[in-house]
């Protein structure tokens, strides 16, 4: 049930800021890819697939065997590779920079077009909901270099999307890429995913202390 729930709270959020790609946006805002170039957005829509799949899982089974068992490893490896490192990199990052200038990540004009509720809704519930999840129900996690090795894949082919869009159109996603030199930014991309990765081992490690290794390593739900 609270799968379902949260599935349509992202469903609801995603729908409210897509629909703000027509109205008068800050130039080059939604220049080249609209909303999809920003990982908030690309991190509402991984959170509206796993918790769509967590509310397929919460439905009675209608049988048992091998589909439920895959459905269930699917929807654990989805949130503990991705959902949460993901979901707490955005959170933490996001505030971090705008604690220390948000016009280089957040700019005040972008307050009339966005609420603070959907501001919030995007960069700050996010952790609570993910750090939540870990702590009310067990998950698997795969072999610690797979998922390392699944992280980092999907965190270089976004920052390979990101320099697309810059070489593209000439406008960095986001404001702050652009202080950097290019060695700069090599140190900033992989500081980036050093902390993706770090999560990722919190996630593991919070998971572990828990529930136990091993009801964390053989849970099926």
């Amino acid at each position: 049930m609270t799968g379902m729930l949260t599935c349509s709270w992202y469903i609801f959020v995603i729908q409210s800021v897509y629909a703000k790609r027509n109205s008068d946006i800050p130039p080059g805002m939604f220049v080249y890819g609209g909303p999809w170039k920003y990982l908030t957005f690309l991190n509402l829509f991984l959170q509206i697939v796993f918790f769509g799949l967590a509310s397929v899982n919460d439905l009675p089974p209608v049988g048992k065997g091998s589909k439920m068992s895959l459905l269930c490893l699917c929807k654990d490896l989805l949130f503990s590779v991705f959902a949460f490192p993901v979901g707490m990199f955005v959170v933490l990052l996001f505030w971090l920079i705008f604690a220390y200038d948000r016009q280089l990540v957040y700019p005040a004009s972008m307050d009339s077009l966005f609420p603070p509720w959907m501001n919030h809704a995007m960069h700050t519930l996010v952790l609570p909901i993910v750090f939540g999840k870990i702590l009310v129900e067990p998950h698997i996690y795969p072999k610690t270099k797979n998922g390392l090795a699944a992280l980092r894949f999907v965190s270089v082919a976004y920052l390979g999307w990101v320099v697309w869009v810059y070489l593209t159109v000439g406008i960095w996603v986001y404001p702050i890429l652009g202080l950097f030199s290019s060695s700069g930014l090599t140190v900033f991309f992989f500081f980036n995913m050093l902390v993706l990765a770090l999560l990722y081992l919190l996630g593991q490690t919070l998971n572990r202390k828990v529930w136990g290794k091993k009801r964390a390593e053989s849970c099926f739900c």
